[in-house]
């Protein structure tokens, strides 16, 4: 890989974008170089992901310019799909993955982060869609996870506007979990993966899919959803361990993810 890197950390994998000359901008290498790194990931083993950027300025500072300003419609319908498929596929991505986001997340590098299912970030930290100063509009998902995220009216304000906003607004509306200074970001990151990576896996990774998959239908289908992941924990290795360590008043001996 040339501009992503990927490491494991016991039950943790770290995925790094490497471009920090460019501020980790995306361009189509960085984005296929992203999704052939999610399905090397060895899921018998990795229980929590983090996602971060390179360097101390930048997470993602958007998507390339030079790459996208001669683009035709053709292309640029393109790049928005290779662009989406990645982003979805990360947040489809059967285990939690924790965006650490360590200064820049704009346009694409916002985009990237909101399709993880926890966003924490430095303190200098800079949010936004800052597209439609460009004459174009998010292309990565940023019109329709915003909305779901920061609720319609602060994400259109944000968007239309082409308004950043600092870490303290960002966990004031909700658009990140938490704030650190910027030497204990991935300290805290990683302490946040190894609390998900103590419990029992399959009984988090049906919370992830119960979620996203209700959060798509009716509360009845929803509904239906869970009861469906629910019982599908049952009759598990790790729930019969869950449980008799209950019942002994015992820890969890380990969730061996079958």
């Amino acid at each position: 890989m040339e501009f992503v890197t990927y490491q494991a950390e016991g039950q943790i994998g770290i995925i790094t974008i490497n471009r920090p000359k460019a501020l980790n901008a995306l361009n189509s290498v960085v984005l296929e170089e992203l999704g052939k790194t999610l399905e090397e990931v060895d899921l018998n083993t990795i229980r929590a992901l983090i996602v971060t950027g390179a360097g101390e300025k930048s997470f993602v500072a958007g998507a390339d310019i030079s790459e996208m300003c001669s683009l035709t419609k053709e292309e640029g319908e393109t790049f928005g799909k290779k662009g989406n498929d990645v982003f979805r596929a990360i947040e489809t991505f059967p285990v939690p993955v924790i965006a650490a986001v360590n200064g820049y997340a704009l346009g694409g590098g916002c985009e990237l982060s909101m399709s993880c299912d926890i966003r924490i970030c430095s303190d200098n930290a800079v949010f936004g869609q800052p597209e439609v100063g460009l004459g174009i509009t998010p292309g990565f998902g940023g019109t329709q996870r915003l909305a779901r995220i920061v609720g319609v009216g602060k994400a259109k304000e944000m968007i239309y506007g082409a308004r950043n906003i600092k870490a303290e607004e960002a966990y004031r509306i909700g658009l990140v979990n938490q704030v650190y200074p910027l030497e204990e970001l991935m300290p805290a990151a990683k302490k946040l993966a190894a609390t998900i990576a103590a419990n029992a896996p399959i009984a988090v990774r049906n919370c992830k899919k119960a979620i996203n998959e209700g959060l798509q239908v009716d509360m009845e289908q929803a509904l239906v959803i869970e009861e469906k992941l629910f019982g599908g924990c049952f009759e598990t290795e790790d729930q019969r361990e869950g449980m008799a360590a209950f019942l002994e008043k015992r820890k969890v001996e380990a969730f061996s993810n079958k």
